[in-house]
């Protein structure tokens, strides 16, 4: 499958595999895969190039309803026989495209990602970025939750909490994870090995290949399952796949599956630390011998990278619950500063190997809430923008922060706390994002005014039932 490149391929896979059904994916500006489906004779040759019509009125962020025509073109490359449906399946991911010009659309995100990538060539830095995330999430037994006009509450349960040790389970066998000792103990106490595994198998199966795969930090199923790196569209897409499979896999078993940041209260949240280097003829721009291996680029980008990290959350962390990860005094990475060891800190330069060619930084602020599209395109832009105005990083952060007196831990900065504070920071910093016309003004201010209205405002109305708790008797 990963030999597709040309519309020919692709119609020949569907002829050679019997597909009965095309499905056409694209993503929504929030950060929703989206689909329609469509009999194979719909799909020829030149269905590549006209493409598809739909309604764009209907998807979130997008089209007013007195311009809802859009176009779906397909891009050969991204198909894939979809592991899930009961009818021969081909999947492609596409393009979006204005019916009347037939330019890409503005508030596509994966054309947003892909000018990232041209504007990273065209300013001759680097010819290629590349991006490892590492994507955490949950695998629970059972989720309810409601929030209308009289109530508000949800309820998770997994067959690995650490709260149900004394449920009558008939029988309860025990081996629960502690909380935030799920990191990594072997079955029974890992209780999804093989749901895991088989994610694995079917995420390599449909061409997105993966590096490793264990159990995470915190009770009630956290999981992580690494992909090997890609240049950013590709990563991107890939990222889809993956919690695509994630999910689906999960459902198999009567399970369910969430990228939330923070679901539970008192244990580890969910994370995504991006990996990202960038590379000149097939030279890897980050590998130096300065502090812990690093070039004077890989420092220059670590520059742009803590500098714009206050609106670059907007996009990596994009969120209400984003920001109940993000809390100091715990193992979040709140500190905007770097170390090669401090994993309290923003930007860790991993030290796993000497080798130059596995030289990069780790981002670890970001969670897998994103829209990855959007989430790797303003890293690269502000790590462009480090690279360009040789932005300084200043001094590492490789002291416990825990040990450090409160004089000296007033002196770094840290990552904003809520939702509504990252998109004032992408109000009053985002000139570096529209370098090249990646991110334009329409969709950094139709960002700020969904997430505003959709999100900040929509929780700010609502009581919370800790609330309840704590005022209720005053």
């Amino acid at each position: 499958m990963n030999n597709l490149k040309t519309p020919k391929d692709v119609i020949d896979l569907m002829q050679k595999e019997n597909v009965e059904i095309v499905d056409l994916r694209f993503m929504d500006f929030p950060g929703l895969w989206q689909h329609f489906s469509v009999p194979t004779r719909e799909i020829d040759e030149a269905a590549f190039e006209s493409g598809l019509g739909f309604d764009g009125s209907s998807i979130r962020g997008w089209q007013a309803i007195n311009e809802s025509d859009m176009i779906v073109k397909p891009v050969p490359d991204t198909a894939f026989i979809d592991p899930f449906f009961v009818a021969k399946t081909l999947v492609m991911i596409c393009n979006i495209c204005d019916p009347v010009t037939g330019e890409d659309y503005t508030r596509d995100p994966r054309n947003i990602a892909r000018k990232a990538e041209n504007y990273l060539k065209s300013s001759g830095i680097a010819d290629v970025a590349y991006f490892g995330p590492e994507a955490e999430f949950f695998i629970f037994d059972d989720i309810r939750f409601d929030q209308n006009e009289r109530e508000g509450y949800y309820y998770i349960d997994s067959v690995e909490g650490r709260w149900n040790t004394g449920r009558v389970e008939n029988p309860n066998l025990g081996y629960k994870p502690r909380y935030k000792e799920g990191y990594f103990p072997v079955p029974p106490t890992d209780s999804l090995q093989d749901i895991r595994s088989e994610m694995v198998l079917t995420l390599e199966k449909i061409g997105v290949p993966i590096e490793a795969q264990h159990h995470e930090v915190a009770t009630g199923g956290q999981a992580e399952i690494d992909m090997r790196f890609a240049p950013l569209v590709e990563m991107a897409d890939n990222l889809l796949k993956y919690k695509y499979v994630i999910k689906n896999t999960a459902r198999k078993y009567n399970k369910t599956v969430t990228f939330m940041p923070k679901p539970l209260f008192n244990d580890n949240g969910t994370g995504m630390h991006v990996h990202i280097s960038l590379w000149k003829e097939d030279q890897n721009l980050f590998a130096g011998d300065g502090y812990a291996g690093l070039s004077e680029i890989g420092m220059y980008a670590v520059g742009g990278i803590l500098k714009h990290a206050p609106s670059l959350l907007a996009f990596t962390n994009p969120t209400t619950n984003s920001y109940k990860r993000l809390v100091p005094g715990f193992e979040a990475p709140v500190n905007l500063a770097y170390s090669r060891r401090n994993r309290s800190a923003a930007v860790r330069i991993p030290m796993y190997s000497p080798s130059p060619k596995t030289k990069r930084i780790e981002f670890r602020c970001p969670d897998p809430s994103c829209n990855p599209y959007l989430a790797f395109s303003a890293i690269l832009m502000a790590a462009i923008d480090g690279i360009q105005n040789k932005i300084d990083p200043g001094d590492p952060l490789d002291k416990n922060i825990y040990d450090l007196p409160p004089e000296e831990l007033a002196k770094v900065p840290q990552t904003p706390g809520s939702l509504r504070e990252v998109l004032n920071a992408l109000a009053d910093d985002h000139d570096y994002l529209l370098k090249g016309d990646v991110f334009t003004l329409d969709v950094i201010e139709t960002w700020i005014s969904y997430k505003m209205e959709n999100e900040v405002k929509a929780l700010d109305l609502r009581p919370h039932p800790w609330e309840f708790a704590m005022y209720y008797d005053i």
